[in-house]
Formats: structure tokens, C-alpha cells, sequence
């Protein structure tokens, strides 16, 4: 696992449980708005001393009894080829596992979710599912990335695990028709819009090189 930066413990990035949280190195989307730029682009990558997984082991079995669970961010956690076992030993120590998701690895997700190896997803949905909207939010033009965003919701809804998902506001992008729209998409779900905060972005960090 490439894992690039933990919080030894955290209140608010799981509700209701004390947690570490780590972050993976890269991305598959190239989201403007994301304030881990070091964690997503490529030339920027090498930069980041890659934390060892067994200094996050031997942390987490310092801390049993005392964090109730594991974030794991990024970055994309589900491009990580070596994810899967990675959790597996997280769990062998006791721990409950959070997945945050961008959603385009439905196959990954749906591993992880059958083999029981994740107690709860948060999964970002950038905006309307539709191919020229998520384009223009994540920089990526793949045909094929709306459908895998889909699938990840049917994977998500069809489990008994706990998810949440959540969209970013854009002030130049998330119009009051747009959000409500995915509120009515999105009715059946739990639902939640997240502020945007400035400060170093992936989108200011290219416009200043």
C-alpha cells in the first residue's frame, strides 16, 4: 500500500468513533477542488515519504482498546492494488475499517463489501451522473466512468453496510437546480453536501506552476 500521511487520531472523520486515519498515494480523478494535490498529481507523487505499512500495524496494535476503527482516504484508496490484503490484516487486529470512495471501482467495492472487509463506505458523488457534468468537475473524460459510478451505487444499496454518500459544493458549479436534483436522486440514500473550503487546491497548485 502506498500510503502517504496518517492522523493518529481523529473525532470527525467517522461519527461517533475515535479513528486513524491514513491516506493513499493517488488518483484516478482530477478533481480542481481537492486539497491533497500531493496525493493526485502524478509529478507531485514522488514527493511524498511513503509511510511503511508496518509502522501503521505496529501503531494500531499500540492502540488497541483504545481507537475503535481505521479511515482509509486518499488519493483513491481503490486503485491500490494490494488494498484488499492490506484490510484484511487491519481487521485480523480488531479494528472496524471506513472506505472513502470516489466510486470508480464498483468491482473493488463490491469485493471488499462481499469478504465483509469494510463496516462502512462514504462515497463522493461530484455532482449530476452524467458524463459532461463529471467531466467537468473531475477532469476525466471516460465513457465508461458514469456507468462504474452507478454500479457503485447498486453495489452500495444491495449490502447491509452502512454508507453515506456526499457531494462537495462548488459556489461555480452546484446551482440550486443541480443540487436539487440530487437531493431527489439521491432521496433514498443518506445524503449529506459538504462546504468547499479554499485554500491549496489541485486547480491553484497547476495555475501557479
Amino acid at each position: 500500500m502506498k500510503i502517504a500521511s496518517l492522523i493518529k487520531q481523529s473525532f470527525i472523520d467517522w461519527e461517533g468513533k475515535t479513528v486513524a486515519v491514513i491516506f493513499t498515494n493517488g488518483c484516478n480523478f482530477r478533481c480542481g477542488y481537492c486539497h491533497n494535490p500531493s496525493l493526485v498529481l502524478p509529478h507531485l507523487l514522488p514527493e511524498s515519504e511513503l509511510i511503511p505499512e508496518e509502522t501503521i500495524f505496529e501503531y494500531l496494535h499500540s492502540r488497541k482498546g483504545w481507537l475503535d476503527g481505521l479511515v482509509i482516504t486518499g488519493g483513491e484508496p481503490t486503485i491500490q492494488p494490494d488494498l484488499i490484503d492490506f484490510i484484511k490484516k487491519i481487521k485480523q487486529l480488531g479494528y472496524q475499517v471506513k472506505l472513502d470512495t470516489n466510486g470508480s471501482r464498483p468491482d473493488v467495492l463490491e469485493n471488499l463489501l462481499n469478504r465483509q472487509l469494510i463496516d462502512y463506505v462514504a462515497m463522493d458523488i461530484k455532482t449530476l451522473i452524467k458524463r459532461e457534468s463529471y467531466r467537468k468537475v473531475t477532469g476525466i473524460n471516460n465513457g465508461d466512468m458514469i456507468q462504474h459510478i452507478k454500479d457503485s451505487l447498486d453495489v452500495l444499496r444491495s449490502s447491509s453496510v452502512k454508507y453515506q454518500l456526499r457531494t462537495t459544493v462548488l459556489p461555480d458549479h452546484h446551482s440550486p437546480f443541480v443540487i436539487n436534483k440530487l437531493k431527489a436522486q439521491l432521496s433514498n440514500d443518506e445524503y449529506v453536501l459538504q462546504e468547499f473550503r479554499e485554500g491549496e487546491t489541485v486547480e491553484s497548485h497547476l495555475i501557479n506552476c
